[in-house]
């Protein structure tokens, strides 16, 4: 948790440290056999290995169940076809874990598993990665399969159970999100405060100004409530108490907070929010996605709504 706030208050969109280690190591932790983990966990652990998780497609957002990259059983092998699009981590992984459909292809979800496909195999490809608005540093990237033999070994747990560890493994992601939203929050309301305070219009502070000032409440007002549920979703986490409910709100709740936080940052710093040379503007491109990823917000807000 820690290492996600510092990498937010700084505006690192850059590194894919929290999705290696704290999403892919963990379906290989939680899910995966002992041959699995001491082949994997040691090296993703020194850095050797990099990791990625592979669930969208071209066609598939985050309607997880519809899937359409096959793994098709060839005697102790799967036959693997398909592609996955806005991986991250996709094009310096050294191993993924793909979701695919086994069995019936066109089944639902309980179709779907989860296989460990290392990156050398041959006919595992991948494309440059992608251009996006925001997150230039980040490695995100395109895979594509084609005729891929993966060992019936590489299965985590069970076949048809990839949707199930997909919606337990998904809470702890989603509160990821909602960490790195609510530290970068903070950060962005702090650049934003201390350029107020420095830049001059009409001859004095534009801090000085009364709509500055209510501003900067109401956005120190409603982090500070986003600080709360989340430091409360966390202390349920470490107990394992964590509802699939409070994740998607935390999730949902705080990416929204980010982005209105942000855009009163980038109007308050004027013309100069809005060149990138300065935290805020940098903020208003990566920040975004944190909106779309994970889950769309409005697919938490589906979620949320089932339980009521």
């Amino acid at each position: 948790m820690i290492l996600m706030e510092e990498q937010a208050r700084v505006g690192d969109s850059a590194s894919g440290f929290s999705l290696h280690s704290d999403i892919v190591a963990n379906y290989i932790l939680n899910f995966g056999n002992e041959e699995q983990k001491q082949k994997w966990l040691p090296k993703m652990a020194t850095g050797e290995a990099v990791g990625s998780i592979a669930m969208t497609e071209p066609g598939t957002g985050s309607d997880l169940q519809s899937i359409r990259t096959t793994a098709v059983a060839d005697g102790d092998d799967y036959i693997v076809n398909g592609s996955k699009i806005f991986i991250t981590n996709g094009y310096l992984c050294d191993v993924a874990v793909v979701a695919v459909k086994t069995g019936d292809i066109n089944g639902g979800a309980q179709s779907v598993s989860l296989l460990i496909i290392e990156a050398d195999r041959k006919g595992f490809s991948k494309g440059r990665p992608l251009k996006k608005v925001g997150m230039k540093g980040q490695d995100t990237a395109e895979l594509f399969f084609d005729n891929v033999r993966v060992p019936k070994s590489n299965l985590l747990g069970m076949e048809g159970m990839g949707f199930i560890m997909l919606m337990k493994e998904l809470a702890w992601e989603r509160m990821m999100i909602a960490i790195m939203c609510v530290a970068g929050a903070e950060f962005a309301l702090a650049t934003t405060a201390d350029y107020v305070k420095q830049r001059k219009v009409f001859g004095k502070p534009v801090s000085a100004y009364q709509n500055t000032r209510f501003k900067l409440a109401e956005m120190r007002s409603e982090i500070q409530v986003a600080r709360v549920f989340v430091d409360r979703c966390m202390e349920q986490v470490l107990k394992s108490e964590l509802s699939v409910e409070a994740a998607c709100a935390a999730k949902y709740w705080v990416s929204d907070l980010l982005s209105k936080v942000v855009d009163e940052g980038v109007q308050l710093h004027g013309g100069y929010g809005y060149m990138l040379e300065y935290p805020i503007a940098r903020a208003y491109v990566d920040t975004r996605a944190n909106r779309i990823y994970g889950g769309t917000n409005e697919i938490m807000k589906e979620l949320i709504s089932r339980s009521i």
